[in-house]
């Protein structure tokens, strides 16, 4: 079982975006965030929603040379847990978390996970929605999930 699932600024525009915050309350009961990201995001969250700091401000100062703010913040803070997962799309983000050994996963992931687990009948609205929003999808991934769920 996970300690803590972290989310990323992406993830919660993704969520915004397909009106769907409660399949992380679905899938996790509570997702924590930073204030970075929180400010990044910058509207009001649900409640299940727990801002906390990391404890090691250096590192995230260093890690914050090498990408976003809101990213940095989120790696700093799965560092605080022996058993983390973290969301984040962000490829840059997700190459650096995973060097550091930390479990990622990326919205496209959640979606899966919540039709594997039956939270969700289809997967393939979500995703449309989500590119005709304008965010980016890698269609590579996209077919992938695509095929894997039998979309």
């Amino acid at each position: 079982m996970l300690d803590v699932v972290i989310a990323d600024t992406s993830c919660l525009m993704a969520m915004e975006k397909l009106d769907a915050f409660h399949l992380l309350k679905s899938l996790y009961g509570e997702v924590k965030i930073t204030s970075e990201i929180a400010a990044e995001f910058g509207k009001s969250l649900p409640e299940w929603f727990k801002i906390e700091k990391s404890t090691n401000k250096k590192f995230q100062k260093i890690i914050e040379t090498l990408i976003d703010k809101g990213e940095a913040s989120a790696i700093a803070l799965a560092l605080n847990y022996d058993n983390s997962l973290l969301i984040l799309d962000d490829l840059k983000g997700r190459k650096f978390a995973v060097k550091l050994g930390l479990k990622i996963t990326g919205t496209l992931g959640i979606l899966y996970k919540c039709k594997q687990v039956g939270i969700i009948e289809k997967i393939k609205p979500f995703i449309d929605k989500l590119i005709n929003s304008g965010f980016r999808l890698p269609e590579k991934v996209v077919a992938e999930i695509l095929h894997l769920c039998c979309e």
